[in-house]
């Protein structure tokens, strides 16, 4: 328990988290609507993009710096620790891979739809929802800070199922991107290394590494009531803007992708199937 907290102090910061859940939020309007300003400079809403790994970084640096002196130290910094290696990790990828590229199709097909202002619809339906979303998944990281007596074991647990989805994420995206950069990869699919075993290495890391910071916020119950924050990614990534927008039209570019969808997994990790010639 934090020695900053009088003997008998209850286990969660009630008041503090709170005020601080206004806190995070600032953060992430000031966050989302900077990164507004630069898409609009640059003339590409796909710049959101990067900013989605550095909205959950500002989320977990105001939260921990709002319960100084609130919440366990360890877990506090544990929590700040695995946020910013994820975001800045992802945040730095995705803006290495876009670079020199133009809009995202998939942003470019939902500003068809904008009737009216371009501006006004990538607002209200990119930014905005995306804002709302990096707050929401980010609870049980918010929880996590103003927790007083966290429990070891989760907090073992929760790193190691982290350490899982940030391998594969990580990893995923390095054998693609050396994948891409190989001109005799052109036109062919991705089936090796872990997307042998899954078409979404890098989709079903970061659902898992959201699920072991979950489990770490688990030590209160306050922290077992943000289960459907991992729930929402993990659905946004298998069911929403994720997968589905991903595989679209990829058969349509990649000849062989029929057959390797029928073989692998289309989220978690699992041997090939194998089929009778």
């Amino acid at each position: 328990m934090n020695a900053t907290n009088p003997l008998g102090a209850a286990d969660f910061a009630t008041s503090r988290f709170l005020s601080g859940l206004i806190v995070s939020a600032l953060a992430v309007v000031v966050l989302v609507g900077i990164t507004f300003l630069v898409a609009r400079a640059v003339g590409r809403y796909n710049v959101i993009d990067i900013a989605w790994g550095l909205g959950f970084v500002a989320v977990a640096l105001a939260s921990f710096l709002w319960s100084i002196d609130e919440g366990d130290d360890t877990q506090r910094v544990l929590m700040l620790v695995l946020v910013a290696i994820w975001g800045l990790r992802l945040a730095t990828y995705i803006g290495w891979r876009s670079r020199g590229h133009g809009e995202d199709p998939r942003y470019a097909a939902m500003l068809e739809r904008a009737d009216g202002s371009e501006a006004t619809y990538a607002l209200t339906r990119i930014f905005l929802p995306q804002a709302a979303a990096m707050w929401f998944i980010s609870l049980p990281v918010q929880v996590a800070m103003y927790q007083r007596d966290p429990h070891v074991v989760l907090m073992v647990l929760g790193t190691l199922v982290w350490l899982i989805g940030f391998s594969f994420e990580s990893i995923g995206d390095r054998q693609l991107a050396r994948f891409r950069a190989d001109p005799a990869s052109k036109g062919q699919v991705m089936d090796r290394g872990l997307w042998r075993y899954t078409r979404h290495p890098n989709y079903f890391g970061d659902a898992c590494l959201w699920w072991g910071i979950f489990v770490v916020a688990c030590a209160q119950w306050q922290g077992i009531l943000t289960v459907l924050s991992p729930v929402l990614m993990t659905w946004t990534l298998v069911a929403k803007t994720g997968k589905p927008l991903l595989e679209a039209d990829i058969a349509q570019r990649r000849p062989g992708y029929a057959d390797y969808v029928a073989r692998t997994s289309g989220f978690f990790p699992w041997p090939p199937r194998r089929f009778n010639a």
